[in-house]
Order: C-alpha cells, then structure tokens, then sequence
C-alpha cells in the first residue's frame, strides 16, 4: 500500500480518453514479465525500502521509489505521424530518501519526467526502472526472483546497493488482487519482495542490511471517504516478515478491507483479514504517531515499533511520513511506516 503523490494540477491538464483496465480477481500472472510497467493501468509504482549498517556501526534508511501515472489520451492517436519523443503518454515521478541515525538528519528528494527519448521509464525488454540517473537494474533470475541493483545521486547523498531476494515474492492480498474498497475495480495487483539482502555503498561507506520491495499497480483504489492509511513492513530477526496496513475513514474509523499478510521462515505467505491483527498509536510528533503497537493475536505476534528519527515526512502535495523503524517485543526487527492523509487527502 503506497502513495503516489503527482501534482493534482497536472494529471486533469492531459486529458482522458483511454480506457485504463481495472484490478479484477483473477488475474493471470505472468512472471518475470509482471515485474515491470503495466501501461494498460492507470497508476503504477515500485518501491524500495530498507535498513543497512556502515561497517563503522553507523546506521541508515533509505528510500527509492519509481511512479509510473498513465496520461493516454492527451494526442490524437490516430495522427501518428505528427507524434513526437515528447508526446505524453505516461509520467515518471521519483522519490529518494535517507536517514541518517547517527547524525539524526532526514533527507529527501524528488523528481518528475516525461517519458521522452529515454529520459525516464520501466521496460520490461532493458529490465530496468529509471529516472534520469536514479535506476533499479534487474539480472540474474534465481528461485526467489532476479537480482536488482539501485543507484541514486542526490545533492546530499548517493547509494549504489546490490539486492538479492533471500525469500520468494508474494503476491498479496487473495485471488490475485488486494481489495482496498467496496466495488469492482477498487484494488491493486500487490507483489513484494519481503526480504532482500543489501551490499553496497551510501555515501561511499560499505553498508549492508536488509529491504523490502512493493509494486503495485492499478486504476483506482480508494474510496471518496477514505482520507490515508498507515502501512507497515516488518522484517524479524527469526526470519518472517509481516505486512499491515489500515485505510482510514472521515469519521476517524478503520476501513474492514484494512489487511496484511505474514510471511513464516520457508517464505509462505498467510494473508490477514482486518479482525485479525490490531494497530495502536502509542505517541506522536506533530500528527504523526511515530510509535505503534502491533498485535497479531494468533500468531502470538505483540510488537512495539519506534521510529529511527521522529522527522522523516518528505514535504510535499500532499506531505506523507515515511521512515525507518525498528521493533520489539516478542521479537525484534526493523522495517518501515507509511503514513498519509494526516495533513490532506491521499489521492488515488
């Protein structure tokens, strides 16, 4: 569960026209081809996260993150040969984020682009996800899925990290899609990476560590009243991972189609229903809770998350919180939290 935060101004400029496909049960697929752009839905992201250590003990978080928002039907299609490299069909929004707990600084960037002569893109045929020179580079299939090597340079920060899947992907949610909302169509197809080893470099220091990895795509998602949602990625030192997230209402309440999924030490994944697991703010910066209790009653799961930094919102239309945590209690871990529509509206 992700946000995807393309100016509001933008996208009704393009114009519409093109009949993207909805998320719909059963759908057939199709791997390592899913892995990449899925141009016939609307919306689109592949999203990296992780927890890694400098061999000098220092401790970061970082984030990557490639947005793919379809905008066909902004040309006469049928006049192809008036069309151009710059002609938009699709924009390419990218986020980069560190965290620095040592030095206690949170850093952040951003970047949009039109497709154009291969300034920014997904392509199933290069196996690669970019945006000018941020990429994901996919080689190498194994039994867990391909290999993937991140780059990005920022004015504060750079990393070049080598990921490896120790575990297989898991589709989420039930019969191929994750339901969001009441209706046809309110869902995404939701494939993650739940635990990936990480060797590389930021800021030219020897790190490694752990990431997990979301993509999704979609047309719609949300319903009118949903306002955000918390999301969770949980990865412990017994070797399972656990996955939750929560859609919250106007009114304050918690959406039944809330869900997550736990992933045991073989890699199997058990998917979660909303009455299965409970979420408790614990303490909060600004609006922000930035300390939970997670419960998974049946599992025998009682953890208590704590935010590596109180500040890791990236600013922006709308500013959403997401940042490094680590866990404890009947077992300890580390992982990340999204949180949005706590100042606006998340827009899906």
């Amino acid at each position: 569960m992700r946000l995807f935060v393309l100016s509001l101004v933008i996208l009704p400029l393009l114009g519409s026209g093109f009949e993207y496909r909805e998320a719909l049960p059963g759908y057939p697929y199709q791997f390592p081809r899913d892995h990449f752009e899925h141009q016939d839905f609307r919306t689109e992201w592949w999203y990296y996260t992780g927890n890694v250590t400098a061999t000098d003990g220092e401790r970061y978080g970082f984030e990557l993150v490639f947005f793919r928002e379809g905008a066909r039907g902004s040309y006469d299609s049928k006049a192809a040969d008036t069309k151009s490299a710059w002609d938009v069909q699709d924009l390419y929004l990218a986020h980069a984020a560190l965290t620095d707990a040592r030095g206690k600084r949170f850093w952040y960037e951003e970047r949009l682009n039109r497709e154009g002569p291969g300034v920014a893109g997904a392509s199933f045929d290069r196996h690669r996800l970019w945006n000018g020179n941020w990429s994901s580079r996919w080689q190498g299939e194994s039994r867990n899925g391909e290999d993937q090597t991140l780059d990005a340079i920022t004015e504060h920060f750079r990393f070049h990290l080598q990921l490896k899947p120790e575990k297989p992907f898991v589709i989420q949610g039930e019969n191929g899609v994750s339901r969001k909302a009441e209706g046809k169509g309110r869902a995404s197809h939701y494939v993650s990476f739940p635990r990936l080893a990480v060797q590389g470099t930021i800021n030219s220091h020897p790190v490694s560590g752990t990431a997990w990895m979301d993509h999704e795509w979609f047309t719609e998602q949300l319903a009118p009243d949903q306002v955000g949602w918390d999301w969770f990625s949980v990865q412990l030192d017994n070797h399972t991972e656990l996955m939750l997230f929560e859609l919250r209402h106007q009114d304050g309440s918690i959406d039944p189609f809330s869900s997550g999924t736990f992933i045991d030490d073989r890699g199997v994944a058990k998917h979660l229903r909303r009455d299965q697991f409970t979420l408790q703010p614990l303490s909060y910066w600004h609006k922000y809770p930035v300390a939970w209790r997670l419960r998974v009653p049946a599992l025998n799961i009682d953890l208590t998350s704590r935010a590596v930094l109180p500040d890791q919102e990236l600013r922006g239309t709308p500013s959403y919180w997401e940042g490094a945590v680590d866990y404890s209690g009947t077992q300890r871990g580390v992982g990340y939290i999204e949180m949005t529509g706590y100042y606006g509206q998340a827009k899906l």
